[in-house]
Protein backbone atom coordinates (compact mmCIF):
# COMPACT_ATOMS: atom_id res chain seq x y z
CA UNK A 1 0.00 0.00 0.00
CA UNK A 2 3.08 2.27 0.10
CA UNK A 3 4.06 1.85 -3.40
CA UNK A 4 0.30 2.68 -4.17
CA UNK A 5 0.29 5.45 -1.35
CA UNK A 6 2.98 7.35 -3.43
CA UNK A 7 0.80 8.01 -6.24
CA UNK A 8 -1.35 9.90 -4.06
CA UNK A 9 1.14 11.50 -2.32
CA UNK A 10 3.60 12.86 -4.88
CA UNK A 11 5.16 15.48 -2.54
CA UNK A 12 6.00 13.50 0.08
CA UNK A 13 4.91 15.83 2.76
CA UNK A 14 4.47 14.91 6.54
CA UNK A 15 1.15 14.08 7.89
CA UNK A 16 -0.41 12.25 11.20
CA UNK A 17 -2.65 9.43 9.41
CA UNK A 18 -5.87 8.54 10.62
CA UNK A 19 -9.16 6.38 9.86
CA UNK A 20 -12.72 7.69 9.20
CA UNK A 21 -16.14 6.09 8.93
CA UNK A 22 -17.40 8.07 6.57
CA UNK A 23 -18.69 6.73 2.98
CA UNK A 24 -17.37 7.52 -0.81
CA UNK A 25 -19.81 10.39 -2.00
CA UNK A 26 -21.81 9.44 -4.73
CA UNK A 27 -21.57 11.48 -7.82
CA UNK A 28 -25.17 12.70 -8.82
CA UNK A 29 -26.61 13.43 -12.59
CA UNK A 30 -25.77 16.26 -14.57
CA UNK A 31 -27.79 19.45 -13.44
CA UNK A 32 -29.09 22.15 -15.38
CA UNK A 33 -26.71 25.06 -15.47
CA UNK A 34 -25.41 26.60 -18.12
CA UNK A 35 -21.71 26.01 -17.33
CA UNK A 36 -19.49 29.27 -17.82
CA UNK A 37 -16.96 31.23 -16.68
CA UNK A 38 -18.17 33.79 -13.39
CA UNK A 39 -15.13 35.80 -12.14
CA UNK A 40 -12.34 33.32 -10.52
CA UNK A 41 -14.44 30.54 -10.85
CA UNK A 42 -15.95 27.50 -13.09
CA UNK A 43 -19.69 27.05 -12.92
CA UNK A 44 -20.26 23.53 -13.70
CA UNK A 45 -23.49 22.00 -14.64
CA UNK A 46 -24.63 21.05 -11.35
CA UNK A 47 -23.85 24.78 -10.04
CA UNK A 48 -20.64 23.47 -8.75
CA UNK A 49 -18.24 26.36 -8.38
CA UNK A 50 -14.99 25.27 -9.36
CA UNK A 51 -11.77 27.75 -8.62
CA UNK A 52 -10.64 29.05 -11.07
CA UNK A 53 -6.96 30.60 -11.76
CA UNK A 54 -5.21 32.67 -15.12
CA UNK A 55 -1.91 33.92 -16.03
CA UNK A 56 -2.82 36.33 -19.12
CA UNK A 57 -0.87 37.91 -21.88
CA UNK A 58 -1.30 41.52 -22.73
CA UNK A 59 -3.58 41.70 -25.60
CA UNK A 60 -5.06 38.88 -27.30
CA UNK A 61 -3.31 35.38 -26.57
CA UNK A 62 -1.64 33.73 -29.75
CA UNK A 63 -3.23 30.34 -28.27
CA UNK A 64 -4.32 29.19 -25.13
CA UNK A 65 -3.93 26.58 -22.85
CA UNK A 66 -6.06 24.82 -20.03
CA UNK A 67 -3.74 23.25 -17.28
CA UNK A 68 -5.13 20.53 -14.95
CA UNK A 69 -3.52 19.72 -11.64
CA UNK A 70 -1.91 16.24 -10.42
CA UNK A 71 -3.51 14.30 -7.54
CA UNK A 72 -3.82 15.96 -3.92
CA UNK A 73 -2.22 18.86 -5.92
CA UNK A 74 -4.36 22.35 -6.85
CA UNK A 75 -4.19 25.19 -9.31
CA UNK A 76 -1.65 26.95 -7.99
CA UNK A 77 0.83 24.24 -9.49
CA UNK A 78 0.85 25.96 -13.10
CA UNK A 79 1.67 29.56 -11.54
CA UNK A 80 5.70 29.35 -12.93
CA UNK A 81 4.65 27.85 -16.33
CA UNK A 82 1.31 30.01 -17.01
CA UNK A 83 3.57 33.22 -16.21
CA UNK A 84 6.45 32.22 -18.35
CA UNK A 85 3.85 31.21 -21.47
CA UNK A 86 2.19 34.52 -20.86
CA UNK A 87 5.22 36.78 -21.29
CA UNK A 88 5.15 34.72 -25.11
CA UNK A 89 1.58 35.26 -25.55
CA UNK A 90 -0.32 32.27 -24.53
CA UNK A 91 -2.94 32.28 -21.50
CA UNK A 92 -3.41 29.75 -19.16
CA UNK A 93 -5.97 28.55 -17.12
CA UNK A 94 -6.07 26.13 -14.87
CA UNK A 95 -9.09 25.32 -11.97
CA UNK A 96 -8.99 23.25 -9.34
CA UNK A 97 -10.51 19.72 -9.65
CA UNK A 98 -13.26 18.10 -7.29
CA UNK A 99 -11.97 16.85 -4.55
CA UNK A 100 -8.47 18.85 -4.32
CA UNK A 101 -7.68 22.29 -3.38
CA UNK A 102 -10.95 24.44 -2.63
CA UNK A 103 -13.11 22.67 -4.82
CA UNK A 104 -16.01 20.58 -3.30
CA UNK A 105 -15.84 17.22 -1.92
CA UNK A 106 -12.23 17.57 -0.69
CA UNK A 107 -10.20 14.91 -0.67
CA UNK A 108 -13.07 12.40 -1.62
CA UNK A 109 -12.81 10.83 -5.12
CA UNK A 110 -15.75 12.01 -7.70
CA UNK A 111 -15.17 9.49 -10.65
CA UNK A 112 -13.67 9.26 -13.56
CA UNK A 113 -17.27 10.41 -15.17
CA UNK A 114 -17.24 13.99 -13.52
CA UNK A 115 -13.57 15.14 -13.81
CA UNK A 116 -14.00 14.36 -17.77
CA UNK A 117 -17.12 16.03 -17.54
CA UNK A 118 -15.50 19.20 -15.97
CA UNK A 119 -12.74 19.10 -17.84
CA UNK A 120 -15.50 19.23 -21.33
CA UNK A 121 -17.34 21.85 -19.81
CA UNK A 122 -14.33 24.06 -18.85
CA UNK A 123 -13.04 23.56 -22.70
CA UNK A 124 -15.83 24.62 -24.12
CA UNK A 125 -16.72 27.79 -21.76
CA UNK A 126 -12.96 29.17 -22.95
CA UNK A 127 -14.03 28.31 -26.52
CA UNK A 128 -16.62 30.87 -26.04
CA UNK A 129 -14.38 33.24 -24.55
CA UNK A 130 -11.66 32.68 -27.08
CA UNK A 131 -13.50 32.08 -30.61
CA UNK A 132 -11.21 30.94 -33.02
CA UNK A 133 -7.99 31.36 -30.57
CA UNK A 134 -5.97 27.88 -30.87
CA UNK A 135 -6.90 26.11 -27.46
CA UNK A 136 -4.66 23.17 -25.75
CA UNK A 137 -4.95 20.79 -22.86
CA UNK A 138 -2.57 19.86 -20.41
CA UNK A 139 -2.77 17.56 -17.88
CA UNK A 140 0.09 17.01 -15.58
CA UNK A 141 0.51 13.58 -13.69
CA UNK A 142 -3.17 12.67 -12.79
CA UNK A 143 -4.20 15.77 -14.65
CA UNK A 144 -2.66 13.80 -17.84
CA UNK A 145 -5.07 10.70 -17.00
CA UNK A 146 -8.08 12.98 -17.09
CA UNK A 147 -6.84 14.06 -20.64
CA UNK A 148 -6.99 11.11 -22.34
CA UNK A 149 -10.09 9.24 -20.31
CA UNK A 150 -11.77 12.62 -21.21
CA UNK A 151 -10.90 12.74 -25.00
CA UNK A 152 -11.63 8.94 -25.82
CA UNK A 153 -14.37 8.78 -24.13
CA UNK A 154 -13.58 6.29 -22.01
CA UNK A 155 -16.31 6.25 -19.77
CA UNK A 156 -18.83 7.78 -21.84
CA UNK A 157 -18.51 11.78 -20.55
CA UNK A 158 -18.88 14.66 -22.83
CA UNK A 159 -15.75 15.12 -25.00
CA UNK A 160 -13.81 18.54 -24.15
CA UNK A 161 -13.04 20.49 -27.44
CA UNK A 162 -9.04 22.04 -28.27
CA UNK A 163 -6.80 22.28 -30.81
CA UNK A 164 -3.65 19.72 -29.23
CA UNK A 165 -3.20 17.77 -25.87
CA UNK A 166 -0.34 18.35 -23.52
CA UNK A 167 0.34 14.93 -21.58
CA UNK A 168 3.41 15.74 -18.73
CA UNK A 169 4.41 12.79 -16.76
CA UNK A 170 0.44 11.04 -17.10
CA UNK A 171 -0.73 8.51 -14.44
CA UNK A 172 -0.81 5.33 -16.19
CA UNK A 173 -0.11 3.29 -14.23
CA UNK A 174 -2.67 0.64 -14.26
CA UNK A 175 -2.99 -2.34 -12.73
CA UNK A 176 -1.91 -4.59 -15.66
CA UNK A 177 1.96 -3.54 -14.69
CA UNK A 178 1.47 -4.03 -10.86
CA UNK A 179 2.81 -6.64 -9.36
CA UNK A 180 0.18 -9.09 -7.66
CA UNK A 181 1.34 -7.86 -3.80
CA UNK A 182 0.12 -4.11 -4.99
CA UNK A 183 -2.76 -5.46 -6.75
CA UNK A 184 -4.25 -7.57 -3.50
CA UNK A 185 -3.37 -4.83 -0.99
CA UNK A 186 -5.32 -2.18 -3.07
CA UNK A 187 -8.32 -4.56 -3.24
CA UNK A 188 -8.23 -5.69 0.42
CA UNK A 189 -7.58 -2.25 1.96
CA UNK A 190 -10.41 -0.44 -0.22
CA UNK A 191 -13.29 -3.58 0.81
CA UNK A 192 -11.39 -3.10 4.48
CA UNK A 193 -10.58 0.11 5.18
CA UNK A 194 -11.94 2.48 3.13
CA UNK A 195 -11.77 5.49 4.98
CA UNK A 196 -8.16 4.64 6.39
CA UNK A 197 -5.58 7.87 5.40
CA UNK A 198 -2.24 7.14 4.00
CA UNK A 199 0.96 9.24 3.95
CA UNK A 200 4.10 9.04 1.92
CA UNK A 201 6.06 9.78 5.16
CA UNK A 202 9.03 7.21 5.07
CA UNK A 203 9.27 6.53 1.60
CA UNK A 204 12.59 7.65 0.11
CA UNK A 205 11.70 8.56 -3.31
CA UNK A 206 12.44 12.21 -5.13
CA UNK A 207 9.40 13.62 -6.81
CA UNK A 208 11.26 16.37 -8.28
CA UNK A 209 15.16 18.06 -7.42
CA UNK A 210 13.36 21.51 -6.27
CA UNK A 211 14.36 21.15 -3.13
CA UNK A 212 12.95 24.69 -1.81
CA UNK A 213 9.48 24.31 -3.86
CA UNK A 214 8.93 20.99 -1.99
CA UNK A 215 9.44 22.48 1.12
CA UNK A 216 6.67 25.42 0.05
CA UNK A 217 4.66 22.47 -0.67
CA UNK A 218 4.49 20.62 2.71
CA UNK A 219 3.52 24.11 4.66
CA UNK A 220 0.53 24.70 1.92
CA UNK A 221 -2.35 24.00 3.67
CA UNK A 222 -4.44 23.62 0.27
CA UNK A 223 -1.91 20.72 -0.65
CA UNK A 224 -3.52 17.22 0.70
CA UNK A 225 -0.97 15.20 2.77
CA UNK A 226 -3.22 12.44 3.84
CA UNK A 227 -5.15 10.11 1.50
CA UNK A 228 -7.71 7.60 1.72
CA UNK A 229 -7.88 4.33 0.97
CA UNK A 230 -10.79 4.31 -1.29
CA UNK A 231 -9.36 7.80 -2.96
CA UNK A 232 -6.31 6.02 -4.41
CA UNK A 233 -8.25 3.07 -5.58
CA UNK A 234 -10.53 5.63 -7.53
CA UNK A 235 -6.79 7.20 -9.08
CA UNK A 236 -5.87 3.61 -9.69
CA UNK A 237 -9.22 2.79 -11.55
CA UNK A 238 -8.39 6.49 -13.55
CA UNK A 239 -4.95 5.25 -14.45
CA UNK A 240 -6.23 1.74 -15.32
CA UNK A 241 -8.63 3.50 -18.16
CA UNK A 242 -5.61 5.86 -19.35
CA UNK A 243 -3.71 3.16 -20.70
CA UNK A 244 -6.24 1.20 -21.65
CA UNK A 245 -7.15 4.34 -23.99
CA UNK A 246 -3.92 4.51 -25.79
CA UNK A 247 -4.96 3.38 -29.03
CA UNK A 248 -7.89 5.46 -28.81
CA UNK A 249 -5.92 8.81 -28.39
CA UNK A 250 -5.88 10.17 -31.77
CA UNK A 251 -7.11 13.15 -33.89
CA UNK A 252 -5.36 15.80 -32.32
CA UNK A 253 -2.02 17.00 -32.17
CA UNK A 254 -0.27 15.30 -28.79
CA UNK A 255 2.82 16.16 -26.97
CA UNK A 256 4.15 13.74 -24.38
CA UNK A 257 6.55 14.51 -21.77
CA UNK A 258 8.54 12.15 -19.65
CA UNK A 259 11.20 12.59 -16.72
CA UNK A 260 14.73 9.91 -17.07
CA UNK A 261 14.20 10.01 -13.30
CA UNK A 262 10.35 10.05 -12.28
CA UNK A 263 10.39 7.85 -9.35
CA UNK A 264 5.99 8.11 -9.04
CA UNK A 265 5.13 7.03 -12.52
CA UNK A 266 7.11 3.94 -13.38
CA UNK A 267 9.21 3.61 -16.73
CA UNK A 268 7.31 0.59 -17.75
CA UNK A 269 3.69 1.45 -17.74
CA UNK A 270 4.88 4.80 -19.95
CA UNK A 271 6.66 3.07 -22.32
CA UNK A 272 3.58 0.75 -22.65
CA UNK A 273 1.37 3.57 -22.84
CA UNK A 274 3.76 5.27 -25.36
CA UNK A 275 3.92 2.11 -27.38
CA UNK A 276 0.11 1.70 -27.35
CA UNK A 277 -0.73 5.04 -29.29
CA UNK A 278 -1.60 4.53 -32.69
CA UNK A 279 0.56 4.99 -35.91
CA UNK A 280 1.28 8.28 -36.09
CA UNK A 281 2.37 9.13 -39.29
CA UNK A 282 2.08 12.85 -38.62
CA UNK A 283 4.71 15.41 -37.96
CA UNK A 284 2.98 17.42 -35.52
CA UNK A 285 3.14 15.07 -32.59
CA UNK A 286 5.60 15.04 -30.54
CA UNK A 287 7.10 12.53 -26.98
CA UNK A 288 10.31 14.33 -25.17
CA UNK A 289 12.34 12.27 -22.82
CA UNK A 290 14.03 15.43 -20.50
CA UNK A 291 17.29 13.48 -19.29
CA UNK A 292 17.63 15.18 -16.26
CA UNK A 293 13.77 15.44 -15.17
CA UNK A 294 11.84 14.46 -12.23
CA UNK A 295 8.00 13.89 -11.91
CA UNK A 296 7.13 17.55 -11.60
CA UNK A 297 8.80 18.18 -14.83
CA UNK A 298 7.08 21.80 -14.71
CA UNK A 299 8.46 22.39 -11.32
CA UNK A 300 12.24 20.91 -11.61
CA UNK A 301 15.41 22.90 -11.50
CA UNK A 302 15.33 22.33 -15.17
CA UNK A 303 11.63 23.68 -15.49
CA UNK A 304 12.60 26.03 -17.77
CA UNK A 305 13.83 23.56 -20.84
CA UNK A 306 10.26 22.22 -20.52
CA UNK A 307 8.73 25.38 -20.22
CA UNK A 308 10.08 26.43 -23.40
CA UNK A 309 9.68 23.08 -25.16
CA UNK A 310 5.94 23.52 -24.47
CA UNK A 311 5.98 26.71 -25.67
CA UNK A 312 7.45 25.95 -28.49
CA UNK A 313 5.56 23.23 -30.06
CA UNK A 314 2.24 25.28 -29.57
CA UNK A 315 4.01 27.87 -32.06
CA UNK A 316 5.05 24.88 -34.46
CA UNK A 317 3.86 20.91 -34.22
CA UNK A 318 6.33 20.54 -37.04
CA UNK A 319 9.40 21.53 -35.61
CA UNK A 320 11.91 20.10 -33.68
CA UNK A 321 11.94 20.95 -29.86
CA UNK A 322 14.16 23.34 -28.78
CA UNK A 323 16.14 21.19 -26.12
CA UNK A 324 16.30 18.22 -28.24
CA UNK A 325 14.12 16.10 -25.57
CA UNK A 326 12.16 15.08 -28.46
CA UNK A 327 15.19 13.39 -29.92
CA UNK A 328 16.66 11.67 -27.03
CA UNK A 329 13.09 10.08 -26.64
CA UNK A 330 13.70 8.00 -30.28
CA UNK A 331 15.32 5.99 -27.75
CA UNK A 332 13.42 4.62 -25.44
CA UNK A 333 14.42 4.96 -22.05
CA UNK A 334 15.91 1.39 -20.88
CA UNK A 335 15.48 2.18 -17.20
CA UNK A 336 12.61 -0.11 -14.83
Amino acid sequence: MKRLALLGLVLMLNACAGQSDDKQKPVGPMGTVSPHISGDALIMDDGARLPLRAWLPDGKPRAVILALHGFNDYSKAFEKPGKEWAKHGVATYAYDQRGFGRAPDRGRWVGAWRLDTDLAEASRSLRARYPGVPLYMLGESMGGAVVITAMTGAVGAPKPVCDGIVLVAPAVWGRVTMNAFERTALWAGNALFPGLTLTGEGLKVTPSDNVPMLRALSRDALVIKATRVDTIKGLVDLMDLALASAAKLKGVPLMLLYGQHDEIVPNAPTRLFITGLPPDERTDSRIALYEHGYHMLLRDLDAAIVIGDVDAWIGDHRAALPSGADRRAEVRPSRG
